[in-house]
């Protein structure tokens, strides 16, 4: 039997809404659980977990049936607009202020 992670308070709600976005894309689609079981090559009990939002199923099974929906790019824009990690990096940049080197000019003899 899986363990189930124990997730934080504040995000147990995350997994239950994505899958529930999953799940209404896929009736956008008109496609049953069936069909996009056998697309993503998971079992339909699976796909049924993933559509509950269950933290014990594996991101690559999300990726399977995002694939299959056509979807999979979607994941591209997880953490792309991180606020505060740029200003958490931006914070701890150090400004170098230094005078640049200069070029060395060789004398050659003719």
């Amino acid at each position: 039997m899986k363990k189930t992670p124990n997730l934080p308070v504040s995000s147990r709600k995350v997994l239950p809404l994505l899958g529930e976005q999953i799940k209404l894309a896929r009736l956008r689609r008109q496609l049953s659980a069936a069909v996009v079981a056998e697309r993503a090559g998971i079992s339909r009990s699976t796909l049924w977990q993933i559509e509950k939002g269950n933290p014990s199923v594996a991101l690559g099974c999300y990726f399977l049936v995002l694939f299959a929906l056509g979807l999979e790019k979607d994941l591209l824009f997880v953490a792309q607009d991180d606020m505060l990690g740029r200003k958490l990096q931006d914070a701890k940049l150090v400004v170098r202020k230094r005078v640049p080197k200069t070029r060395r000019v060789e004398i050659t003899h003719e």
